[in-house]
C-alpha cells in the first residue's frame, strides 16, 4: 500500500456505500458494496490470509475512491449500476455467478408468482435485476411481500399458512382477484426498477380519489400500501436515486465540465431507432438520473409518420416526447447517430433550454465502439472561443483559416476544422474515460431497448 492510498483509506466514512478499486493508471478495477465502508474497504489490506485471486487484486490497488449512500440496499442497486457502466475486470474474474440475482415475474401467467433466478432467459416473463448480492436482494424482496403480497410457488388454490399470515394476496379465499393481484405486482416491479418516489406519490392521490368516490376499500388498500411504504423507507430498497451523491460521480462532473453546465446533468435521456428494413420502426427513450438507470421512466415509441428513414423517425420520437410536459425535462439527450441527427434535432429542443450531442458510432452498437461525440457548441475558456480539434483537444477558434490549417497554441501545433458559429464540433474520447463508459451505457441500453420493442411487434405481426 503507497502511503497516499495509506491516508485516504483513515478518510473512510462509517456508512454505507461503493467503492472503487484502481490501478496505477487510475483504471477502476473492481467495484464492490458496503453496509460500513470503514470496515469493508480495510479488510483488503488487513494481513490474513486470502485467496490467490483477492491476493493478485489487492497488489494491484494503487487508489481507491467510493461514494456514500443512505442505506445497504441504496449500496446493492448502486453497485450493480456501476459495475455494468465500468465492467471491471476483477469483478469479472472474482464474480460467483451463485451471487448474481435477477427477480422473476411472469406477467402472462393467469396467477404470476414471484421467484429469483441467476440465469434470465426470453420467455416473456419481467426480469428485474441483475443485482450482485443474492441473499440481500432476496431479504429486500421478502419485506416488500408484506406491503405487496405475492405468491412464491405456482398457484394452487388452496390456503396455505402464508394466506393466514397475509403473505399472499389470497385468491384462494376470494380476498381478491387476480386481476388486482396483478395490478399489485405492477407496483411492485415500479418499486424493485426504482420508482419509489412516484409511486409514493401515485397512491396518495388514489387514497384521496377512491375515498372521494365513496370506494372506501380501494382508498384503504391504497392506505395500508402508502403506510407500508413509509415505514420500509428507512430498511430498504434499492435506490432512491434522487439522495445519491451526485458530486461523486466522475463521469457526470466530465460532461458538467466539457458541456459547461450550471450543474453535472442530474436526468440524461437517451434516444435510439431500430426496424428491420422499414418494418416494425420502433423508437426507444432510454433515462438515467444521477449517473444511474431509472426503468420506470422509460417509454417506447411505435414510429407512425416514416418507415426507413432514421433521421425523419428521430425527430418523430422527440418532438412527441416533448409535448409530454407530465415528463420531467432531461439536463442532457444523447441521441444515437451524428452530425445529421444533432443537426435535425437541435430546432426542436433549443426552445427548452436543452442539451444535445449526438454519439456516432456508424452503426457500431457494440460496448467497445470509440465513442464519438458530436457536440453542437463552442466553449468559452480564458475569454476565447474553444472548439475541439481533430486530436480531441481544446484550441481556440481562429476565424478565416482554411480546412486542415495548422493553428500553433502554447508552443503545440494543432489541425484545425474551418469553423463558422453554426459548425458542430466531434470529440473522439479514450474508450476507458468516464464519460465514454456512462454514453456507452446509455448507447447500450437505449438500443436493447429499442430492439426488445421491435422483437415484440415482429412476433405480433408474424402471428397475424
Amino acid at each position: 500500500m503507497n502511503e497516499a492510498l495509506r491516508q485516504k483509506l483513515n478518510k473512510l466514512p462509517a456508512q454505507p456505500g461503493v467503492y472503487f478499486h484502481k490501478n496505477a493508471e487510475g483504471e477502476i478495477i473492481y467495484v464492490g458494496k458496503a453496509a460500513v465502508l470503514k470496515n469493508r474497504v480495510r479488510q483488503y489490506f488487513h494481513k490474513t490470509k486470502k485467496d490467490v485471486k483477492t491476493e493478485a487484486l489487492v497488489a494491484e490497488i494503487a487508489d481507491t475512491d467510493w461514494i456514500v449512500v443512505d442505506t445497504e440496499m441504496d449500496a446493492l442497486f448502486l453497485e450493480s449500476e456501476m459495475i455494468k457502466r465500468y465492467m471491471p475486470k476483477w469483478n469479472i474474474l472474482l464474480r460467483d455467478d451463485k451471487t448474481v440475482s435477477y427477480v422473476r415475474i411472469d406477467m402472462k401467467s393467469e396467477v404470476p408468482y414471484v421467484s429469483f433466478t441467476r440465469n434470465p432467459v426470453d420467455d416473456g416473463a419481467t426480469y428485474v435485476g441483475p443485482f450482485y448480492g443474492k441473499s440481500a436482494v432476496e431479504k429486500a424482496v421478502r419485506m416488500l411481500r408484506r406491503v405487496f403480497p405475492y405468491y412464491v410457488k405456482p398457484y394452487t388454490g388452496h390456503k396455505t399458512l402464508d394466506t393466514d399470515l397475509g403473505l399472499t394476496p389470497g385468491i384462494e379465499i376470494n380476498k381478491t382477484t387476480a386481476r388486482d393481484y396483478k395490478r399489485n405486482l405492477r407496483k411492485l416491479i415500479r418499486y424493485l426498477e426504482g420508482g419509489r418516489d412516484k409511486l409514493i406519490v401515485e397512491l396518495e392521490k388514489t387514497m384521496k380519489a377512491e375515498a372521494d368516490k365513496g370506494n372506501y376499500e380501494l382508498a384503504a388498500e391504497a392506505r395500508d400500501q402508502l403506510q407500508g411504504l413509509k415505514a420500509l423507507r428507512q430498511k430498504i430498497v434499492f435506490s432512491d436515486k434522487e439522495f445519491l451523491d451526485i458530486s461523486s460521480d466522475q463521469a457526470l462532473l466530465d460532461l458538467q465540465k466539457l458541456l459547461e453546465l450550471d450543474a453535472p446533468p442530474r436526468r440524461i435521456e437517451g434516444y435510439d431507432i431500430s426496424h428491420q428494413s422499414g418494418t416494425n420502426t420502433v423508437g426507444s427513450m432510454v433515462v438515467f438520473i444521477n449517473g444511474a438507470s431509472a426503468r420506470d421512466e422509460y417509454r417506447k415509441f411505435k414510429i407512425r409518420t416514416s418507415t426507413n428513414d432514421d433521421l425523419k423517425s428521430m425527430k418523430e420520437m422527440i418532438s412527441r416526447r416533448l409535448k409530454h410536459k407530465e415528463w420531467d425535462f432531461p439536463d442532457l439527450i444523447i441521441l444515437d447517430g451524428g452530425i445529421t441527427q444533432v443537426n435535425a434535432v437541435l430546432p426542436l429542443v433549443e426552445p427548452y433550454g436543452i442539451k444535445v450531442i449526438g454519439r456516432d458510432k456508424s452503426g457500431d452498437h457494440s460496448r467497445n465502439a470509440k465513442v464519438k461525440l458530436i457536440i453542437p457548441e463552442y466553449f468559452e475558456q480564458g475569454g476565447f472561443k474553444m472548439a475541439f480539434s481533430r486530436d480531441g483537444s481544446l484550441a481556440p477558434v481562429v476565424t478565416g483559416l482554411a480546412p486542415s490549417s495548422s493553428v500553433v497554441t502554447s508552443g503545440s501545433p494543432r489541425v484545425m476544422p474551418f469553423l463558422n458559429p453554426s459548425d458542430l464540433n466531434s470529440l473522439e474520447l479514450s474508450p476507458s474515460s468516464h464519460i465514454a463508459r456512462l454514453i456507452a451505457r446509455i448507447d447500450e441500453e437505449a438500443h436493447r431497448f429499442a430492439i426488445t420493442y421491435h422483437s415484440l411487434l415482429k412476433r405480433k405481426s408474424m402471428l397475424k
